[in-house]
């Protein structure tokens, strides 16, 4: 009876944390009117479809595409980077290894519009500000190295030093031992902390807002903002353009939330 209960209020608190989805969903299959109407339906009385026009009006097509290539782009480098960092601060221990993980979680708390205003002002004077896509690309990597460093290094954790030692003594060099004993054995953390960065970096606003000066390579989140005005708002709009870009990431994450839950839990027991 009591995990009855327990399954009860649990259901009660998904449904009411999965309802601003549903509402969104639901309204961009609604009339301009049925959606300002008093009291409010819960399903739409009759179906309109404003995907396409939304899509097509709003060029979507192209935001979506820089938002995927500066997500790519990120996912790149970071994965590079941080691979390494996080392998040595799970491997290597001294008196510096835990100063340097308090410096990665003291990066990864600081919020994206702290950092904007000087990321700028570097940028526009090393002339990064023409490239705008290796722009976002690098301020991006600020935030999600420190992110993909603290989620990475748990799988490492979790690696035997046995492993490792034994590569040694047969001979192996500490780069063969690291990509051909370490790595293989936590590819799963990787991979899912490089997915984690992913739909972060193709979230992003802020960067994107204050680096990209032209429109022709703005991300599919600041293309959002084309539908507020200064006297109206196209709430069907919005609502339309939302439920397009959050579906594919839903998507991603519903067939991928296994491997995903057992990447973060990864190291948690040894």
């Amino acid at each position: 009876m009591k995990r009855y209960g327990l399954f009860v209020i649990a259901l009660c608190v998904t449904a009411v944390y999965l309802f601003p989805l549903y509402w969104m969903y639901i309204t961009a299959f609604k009339s301009a009117s049925e959606m300002f109407q008093y009291p409010p339906t819960f399903w739409p009385q009759h179906l309109q479809s404003h995907l396409w026009q939304v899509f097509s009006s709003s060029g979507m097509g192209n935001f979506l595409w820089n938002s995927f290539v500066t997500a790519c782009g990120t996912v790149a480098v970071t994965v590079f980077v941080g691979t390494g960092a996080a392998y040595a601060l799970a491997f290597v221990q001294n008196r510096w290894t835990s100063v340097a993980i308090f410096a990665v979680l003291v990066l990864q708390a600081l919020p994206s519009s702290l950092m904007v205003t000087p990321i700028f002002t570097a940028f526009k004077m090393l002339g990064l500000l023409d490239t705008p896509r290796l722009a976002v690309v690098l301020a991006q990597i600020t935030k999600t190295l420190p992110f993909y460093i603290v989620l990475c290094r748990p799988s490492f954790v979790q690696v035997p030093r046995e492993l490792r030692d034994a590569a040694l003594v047969d001979g192996a060099t500490p780069a063969r031992a690291f990509f051909g004993v370490i790595l293989p054995l936590a590819v799963n953390g990787i991979l899912v902390s490089a997915i984690l960065v992913f739909l972060q970096s193709f979230g992003e606003y802020v960067y994107a807002r204050s680096l990209i000066l032209d429109d022709q390579y703005q991300t599919a989140t600041v293309g959002l903002s084309a539908f507020v005005g200064a006297t109206k708002v196209d709430w069907i709009g919005i609502m339309t353009y939302s439920a397009i870009f959050v579906t594919p990431i839903l998507v991603a994450f519903m067939l991928l939330q296994r491997k995903i839950v057992a990447g973060l839990t990864a190291g948690a027991l040894k």
